[in-house]
């Protein structure tokens, strides 16, 4: 059984060999992201695909197994693994990883009998439900050193979801105005930073950057040179962000500095690679794609300044504060797709 009612996967391209990072920019530069190592969750044909990391080096994810089951892991500092991680409310197969601080709480997201997202916490063996109060799905996407986390909730079951963070128990959500999805997917130890994704009509739609400052101004459309589709997924307490975008043929791993400066890397010889959690070290959890199509796990380092690019034109940004801000009506075209990952 597929998830159902839930919001956008996005790109899903060929080709690969490990070795070392590459720049896609600039050839003489004072810095450079470099590949650490490679690692996939044990077991043959297991795809892997982690999505954040915390200070200590813990990473978490989730992998999908060769009959298409999902479950969470969390890879520690030393190399292990953890168990596979099951809701106990997965009736599907179907349990994510989504975020990790540094005292080891994760959350995630899994799919219970009624077919709906639902979202748990993780801490030392015990598992705590979530949802956004009054909602049909709730995905959570990231939980910082402090308790503040972040993610996206659906409140009628439509599979049109709106951004939310969480900070001292007090919960804010918006829209970014004529989205048709919008996703919170993290926040840093400040609170005064979230980055996410929104996506634009007709559908399945076009997805696009943003961040929202200490203000609670919504900056949009965050857009490398480029890029037809783009995803920020993750940032540290420097506001480097992380995240991918894809061009029409490739799909590049990309770094962010607010407001506008770009910086593209690609796994060497994949046409998929995705950028999605990094620390204050500026050490990078991120995936690539061999030539068979299976996802591996990387972690890189960002070495150095980084060169960067400016972005377009395109780039601005939008002030829209409002609490539960209006949906789009439901796309009926929008059926058994996930949040990106």
């Amino acid at each position: 059984m597929k998830p159902k009612h839930m919001i956008i996967s996005i790109l899903t391209v060929l080709f690969v060999f490990p070795l070392m990072g590459t720049l896609a920019q600039a050839a003489a530069s004072s810095g450079s992201i470099e590949v650490i190592t490679t690692f996939d969750y044990p077991g043959a044909g297991n795809n892997t695909l982690p999505q954040k990391i915390n200070e200590r080096g813990d990473v978490v994810g989730e992998y999908i197994d060769s009959n298409g089951v999902t479950r969470a892991f969390v890879r520690f500092s030393d190399g292990s693994f953890s168990d596979p991680i099951v809701d106990p409310n997965d009736t599907v197969g179907f349990t994510e990883g989504r975020g990790i601080n540094n005292a080891r709480l994760v959350n995630g997201d899994y799919v219970a009998a009624d077919g709906f997202v639902h979202s748990f916490f993780l801490s030392g063996g015990t598992f705590t439900e979530y949802d956004v109060p009054n909602t049909v799905q709730t995905n959570l996407l990231s939980v910082n050193d402090f308790g503040s986390f972040t993610g996206a909730f659906d409140p009628d079951g439509s599979g049109i979801f709106q951004a939310f963070v969480s900070i001292g128990g007090t919960l804010t959500s918006w829209s970014i105005p004529g989205a048709i999805g919008t996703l919170a997917y993290e926040i840093n130890n400040s609170n005064n930073f979230v980055v996410g994704y929104f996506i634009v009509p007709p559908a399945p739609g076009t997805l696009h950057g943003y961040y929202r400052d200490a203000g609670g101004t919504l900056h949009f459309p965050v857009d490398p040179p480029g890029s037809i589709a783009t995803v920020l997924f993750g940032l540290n307490d420097k506001n480097w962000v992380v995240g991918r975008y894809f061009d029409g043929s490739v799909t590049h791993g990309f770094s962010f500095l607010a407001p506008n400066s770009f910086f593209t890397f690609d796994y060497p010889g994949s046409n998929f690679t995705s950028l999605n959690g990094i620390n204050d070290q500026g050490v990078i959890c991120g995936r690539y794609l061999d030539a068979s199509g299976i996802a591996h796990g990387f972690l890189a380092r960002v070495k150095g300044t980084l060169p960067t690019q400016a972005a377009g034109p395109e780039m601005k940004a939008n002030d829209s504060r409002s609490l539960r801000a209006p949906l789009n009506p439901s796309l009926a075209a929008w059926g058994n797709t996930m949040p990106t990952r």
